[in-house]
């Protein structure tokens, strides 16, 4: 059953860009379940807006990833297999492990503050428990941070290019462990070992940390 009771009347900005984010949110938060179905009509009802900015949007959704068209079909939420999140774990993993190596001798004692600070911000989220959405927003911040030191302009465009995408799993992974958000303490030996001295033990551990998240994952979607 598709919900789109979330969706609101835009304001005076962008249409497309509006639209984007509405249904990008729709889409990442599980409102709408993997393979549920999209029509314009419906979505220019309700968001109020006309065919051609909606249009537009729903290409850029198209090329991110999280939505499917096919001719005489319509749009869908896309669906989501063991292949495909094989696959993410896989290029996330290696990316992640890739952004390490470069940032390792680039962390000064402001680039560690920064990585605190963006762990007691995803903390306080998840603590608050309200907002499911901000959670995972957090947590792939925190995420970020070794990309952005790393300072690699074609590894940063790549990970941006997947964000959307895990949104999209870490969604999936929080309603397979029925919570809000991750665990206080999931990023704890995450942080620690990244601001400490031993780079093999910080790429051992990314392998470990998302291969858990992975299985518990694959469990859940059957």
């Amino acid at each position: 059953m598709t919900s789109l009771s979330s969706l609101r009347p835009l304001e005076d900005r962008t249409r497309r860009s509006q639209i984007v984010d509405q249904l990008r949110d729709l889409i990442v938060s599980g409102q709408v379940e993997p393979a549920g179905r999209l029509t314009e009509t419906m979505l220019a009802e309700r968001l109020g807006v006309s065919r051609a900015p909606l249009r537009e949007a729903i290409r850029e959704l198209v090329e991110s990833g999280l939505v499917v068209s096919e001719p005489y079909k319509g749009m869908s939420v896309r669906s989501v297999t063991r292949k495909d999140l094989e696959e993410l774990y896989s290029l996330r993993t290696t990316l992640e492990q890739f952004a390490f190596r470069l940032a390792w001798p680039l962390r000064t004692q402001t680039a560690k503050a920064n990585l605190l600070e963006r762990n007691a911000r995803l903390d306080a989220a998840i603590a608050a428990g309200d907002n499911p959405a901000l959670a995972i927003e957090l947590e792939l911040n925190l995420h970020s941070w070794c990309y952005e030191l790393a300072g690699h302009s074609l590894l940063q465009q790549t990970w941006r290019r997947m964000l959307p995408n895990l949104q999209f799993y870490f969604t999936l992974h929080q309603r397979a462990h029925n919570r809000p958000g991750p665990l206080r303490e999931a990023h704890d030996l995450y942080v620690g070992l990244a601001g400490g001295d031993d780079l093999d033990a910080m790429l051992a551990h990314l392998e470990d940390h998302m291969r858990q998240g992975l299985t518990t994952t694959l469990s859940f979607i059957g």
